[in-house]
């Protein structure tokens, strides 16, 4: 199975027959893109609907009672046109009409939703002339609804090393009894992963409407700078923080044999994307960043006590506290004798005067300070380990734009470095730093071009 590609294809690549025409191309160019994952069809245009959010509006409406039939039938006209524009010979008609009957009778949420995969998969396998394999016969979960990943392997290495070409739908999985699971949204990105996982694949090709990942939110910053290239370690710090990547469980059957993840952009293909990495493959990133993302809306409760650190189970007492009453912690900075303990302000939200009453009461704290409207910053970048100023940069560009930073956090790793600042000063921090890197490396550059 050397050299083959996984290739997943998002919904706005298979909205209509021109996007599936463009997949053909991509398809063919390369003889090695052997196992093609399809979404459902996406938007084609603003104020479209995506075929799966129709799906679900058919099932509530069945679910209650209420006729779905007008709803369904713009399903009915997106399939229609397809199979019409690209001259297939699939039994549309035949394959829509079953799917109507079955939700009319009650069919589950999850079945309903997974239409769109399980229909687009046997246009596209038609119009590629490759096997069609139903996802609910290779993607397993087990009775609980959980998905049974030594059971799918198997299913899927028996299945696919019998066929030369392939499309599996994404989304969804069956479990022993045939009822249809399906993943979280975005669950097409993890089918894609668990294939290439299977078949020990060269290369996880993920492709949509972008052209990769972007060095901070496009929204803040002007045309930024693509990223190229990312570690799986990277990638985790921006996701957390709020960037729009690859859902995490998406990664994981990958990242654990090092299969490289490349985002590809379905409508400019001679774009090369951003290349997702076990470990950096090129050495000339030291003193650079990856990428810049976080979040608005969290509140830092300040504690204080002389010898802290001295004081046996302070630290489990704290937390017990935040435990006990749901509250999930995001960061724990701490010096000598303070801590701060950073939670979303949705979570802690009517609640802080209890959780502070019951930290007195628990940890007999010298002093709590809750500071709110506070926003999280992440600085990433494999690069920035052991590089000298990487910290002196960041902190000066802030201080340059007048910028009050509350708080610092650095792990061991130093792969990031989290940044606590004012709600009003995130965009303009978010700028500042990026404009720091980008306007160092162009100097670096030039530089170096003029020696």
């Amino acid at each position: 199975m050397d050299g083959r590609i996984v290739a997943k294809f998002g919904g706005s690549s298979l909205a209509d027959s021109s996007q599936y025409k463009k997949v053909k191309t991509i398809v063919v160019e390369n003889p090695n893109r052997k196992f093609i994952v399809p979404s459902a069809p996406g938007r084609r245009f603003k104020g479209d609907h995506k075929i799966t959010d129709l799906l679900y509006m058919c099932h509530q409406l069945s679910s209650h009672g209420i006729h779905f039939g007008e709803v369904f039938q713009l399903i009915r006209e997106r399939y229609m046109e397809i199979c019409k524009g690209l001259g297939l010979k699939t039994p549309i008609e035949e394959i829509l009409d079953e799917v109507y009957d079955n939700i009319h009778k009650g069919a589950s949420r999850d079945y309903c939703a997974s239409r769109g995969e399980y229909i687009n998969g046997i246009l596209l396998a038609d119009f590629l002339n490759m096997a069609f394999v139903d996802a609910a016969e290779v993607i397993r979960f087990d009775l609980k609804g959980d998905y049974d990943e030594g059971r799918t392997e198997k299913l899927l290495s028996e299945k696919l090393s019998k066929l030369g070409g392939v499309v599996i739908p994404g989304f969804y999985g069956g479990d022993e009894n045939g009822n249809i699971i399906t993943f979280p949204r975005g669950g097409s990105d993890i089918t894609g992963s668990i294939v290439a996982n299977a078949i020990d694949a060269k290369l996880y090709e993920n492709w949509t409407d972008v052209p990769g990942f972007l060095m901070v939110d496009p929204n803040i910053v002007e045309n930024p700078k693509p990223i190229r290239e990312i570690t799986y370690e990277e990638l985790r710090g921006l996701s957390y923080m709020g960037a729009p990547v690859l859902h995490e469980e998406a990664i994981f059957p990958v990242r654990k044999k090092g299969i490289p993840i490349q985002i590809r952009n379905t409508n400019k293909i001679e774009d090369e994307g951003s290349l997702i990495v076990h470990s950096r493959l090129s050495k000339t990133n030291l003193g650079k960043i990856t990428g810049i993302a976080g979040k608005k809306g969290f509140t830092v409760l300040s504690i204080e006590k002389t010898l802290m650190t001295a004081e046996k189970g302070f630290l489990r007492k704290l937390v017990s506290v935040f435990e006990s009453n749901d509250i999930y912690i995001e960061h724990m900075p701490s010096s000598i004798d303070s801590i701060s303990v950073i939670v979303a302000e949705d979570e802690i939200k009517g609640k802080i005067d209890k959780i502070m009453e019951e930290i007195r009461i628990y940890c007999k704290p010298d002093r709590i300070t809750p500071y709110t409207n506070m926003a999280l910053l992440a600085v990433v970048g494999s690069g920035m380990i052991r590089t000298k100023g990487i910290s002196a940069r960041i902190f000066t560009a802030l201080y340059e734009s007048d910028i009050n930073i509350r708080m610092i956090s650095q792990g061991s790793s130093e792969l990031s470095i989290i940044i606590g600042v004012e709600n009003d000063d995130y965009e303009k921090s978010v700028k500042a730093i990026y404009k720091a890197f980008i306007d160092y490396t162009r100097y670096n550059w030039k530089n170096t071009n003029e020696k």
